[in-house]
């Protein structure tokens, strides 16, 4: 079975993931876990930006796809859609993807985004298109 933990730790995070300090702690085709602090991450007025989660949401959902194709193959999103249920202020979030349909050419992943205290603060979705083998 593949440790898809040391092939992620093989390939490093992108750029953004380490600007917004999300860290992954979990990672399979079937599931994938990770945080993101909310300090350093919000808006104006002292709140999670919705932004952010949505960069955490399509973190997670690409890469869960990516373990799903393959090394050889490539992916893209295709699209995205996040719900705020309630805004984080201090503290760590923390994203639990997992997979609605993982196809051959297509996957689909739902994204829960939670605060410190367990409470549901944004829930997403994301679709990833896996591209033909070049």
């Amino acid at each position: 079975m593949a440790d898809f933990m040391e092939i992620l730790r093989e390939r490093g995070s992108g750029a953004l993931d380490k600007k917004m300090g999300i860290v992954i702690t979990e990672a399979s085709p079937t599931r994938l876990v990770a945080t993101m602090p909310v300090e350093g991450n919000t808006q104006p007025l002292g709140l999670l930006h919705g932004g952010a989660n949505v960069v955490l949401a399509e973190s997670l959902g690409s890469i869960g796809t990516q373990l799903h194709a393959g090394p050889d193959r490539r992916i893209v999103g295709v699209d995205i859609n996040a719900t705020h249920h309630k805004s984080a202020t201090q503290g760590i979030v923390t994203a639990v993807a997992t997979p609605i349909s993982l196809g051959k050419t297509m996957c689909c992943y739902e994204i829960v985004i939670t605060n410190d205290a367990g409470e549901r603060t944004c829930t997403a979705r994301i679709t990833c298109l896996i591209l033909a083998q070049r």
